[in-house]
């Protein structure tokens, strides 16, 4: 398994959205002819720029070592056979009840780890 490095952990916030409420948080890149941060002065908020992406073999790799690939129908399986060392199947939230046990039990037949297999599955108990 490789070892997960993240360069930067915490989100980019946008410039004085911690001084405005009409100003979100979320990144947009700074135009003003004066603006402190664009100019990169010491002391701003960083600008979020290529150099911190993530080493291209750890990218969206979840901490159990995997690729999550999203599945719908028990024929999207067909697709995970030859990746079954490198990705995890996660079954999507809309998928009913028969669906999801038929993914799960063609998932242990082909030997792909199913994320969230035990999801919405209940067995009920005898009530006596």
């Amino acid at each position: 398994m490789v070892h997960i490095v993240k360069k930067k952990v915490n989100k980019f916030k946008r410039h004085h959205s911690d001084r405005h409420c009409r100003v979100g948080e979320s990144w947009r890149r700074p135009k003003g002819i004066d603006s402190v941060v664009r100019r990169k002065w010491r002391g701003q908020i960083k600008m979020a720029n290529i150099g911190y992406g993530n080493a291209k073999s750890t990218r969206n790799v979840h901490p159990d070592g995997l690729k999550h690939f999203n599945i719908n129908c028990e024929k999207d399986l067909e697709l995970l056979l030859m990746r079954n060392t490198t990705h995890a199947a996660v079954i999507g939230s809309a998928v009913g009840k028969k669906t999801r046990a038929a993914i799960v039990n063609r998932a242990k037949e082909l030997d792909i780890k199913v994320v969230n297999g035990a999801a919405k599955l209940r067995v009920e108990e005898d009530s006596q």
